[in-house]
């Protein structure tokens, strides 16, 4: 699934390809709003929040604001074409198409597709905790939504978007690692939580501004990583093989992974 700064970088793709321009067309491919019809309004803007983008727009009726609300989930994507461009992916798997006299943008395989009144937005984002790239940060808040279950594992608290927005597998797995926590680790006895959260807040600063993420700060295929996708594989700090399992709440289980010597059981002493 995209972490946060994947979203961050799709809503600044979206900003600057369609602000401020009129829709000529909208076609979103969802039951719900399949007779909706956005064409005529002005679009504001597009931010992200955690891992959910709202593209806001004025109109086109006098005193509307609507909110295009979307969520890659696995394997969306949005991509922006010029007028008569060929997709790049299969027209079968647009969910939302925006067309403006100078782009199109097309949302390809997005798990959520909402349009709401912009005035009723919080309703789709307002359970989130504070976003790591976003303007409402808040690093004392996220730690209290963090130590309110102090026995959730530490790699559940991580991934939780109620508790701080934009963590994904990914981040969760390698945050354990640089902190020498075991992810089942239960979140109240991590003592350098602070810490933590600050070293999140900073990987997805430095990767939001490149399409490659790292977090080893080498962006060599292979070498990115630190432990994540990398089962079987050798620790680089120690050179154990690292391992991975699935764990998680049944129905929602993720791959975690983990290196059993730089990140010892919980109960090991």
């Amino acid at each position: 699934m995209p972490e946060g700064d994947t979203v961050y970088r799709a809503a600044r793709l979206l900003d600057r390809s369609l602000s401020g321009q009129l829709l000529t067309a909208s076609d979103l491919r969802v039951p719900r709003h399949a007779t909706a019809d956005l064409a005529g309004g002005e679009v504001v803007e597009t931010v992200s929040r955690g891992k959910h983008l709202l593209t806001r727009v004025s109109g086109p009726g006098p005193g509307e604001r609507w909110t295009l609300h979307t969520h890659l989930k696995m394997e969306g994507a949005w991509r922006v074409y010029s007028p008569g461009q060929p997709w790049r992916r299969s027209a079968h798997q647009a969910r939302v198409v925006l067309r403006t006299d100078r782009t199109v943008a097309v949302g390809f395989s997005l798990g959520v597709v909402d349009l709401v009144e912009t005035d009723r937005e919080e309703e789709l984002v307002g359970h989130l905790g504070p976003d790591l790239l976003g303007p409402d940060w808040d690093e004392d808040e996220a730690l209290r939504r963090l130590l309110a279950d102090p026995g959730q594992p530490l790699v559940s608290a991580l991934l939780d978007q109620r508790n701080l927005a934009g963590i994904g597998n990914m981040y969760a797995a390698e945050l354990c690692f640089v902190s020498g926590m075991h992810p089942r680790t239960p979140v109240g006895e991590v003592t350098a939580l602070p810490r933590l959260v600050r070293r999140a807040k900073q990987m997805l600063e430095l990767n939001k501004e490149r399409a490659t993420q790292s977090t080893t700060g080498n962006l060599a295929e292979r070498e990115r990583m630190w432990v994540f996708r990398r089962d079987r594989s050798l620790c680089r700090r120690c050179g154990t093989p690292i391992v991975v399992a699935m764990t998680g709440p049944a129905g929602r289980e993720r791959a975690t992974y983990w290196c059993p010597r730089c990140q010892p059981e919980p109960d090991a002493g």
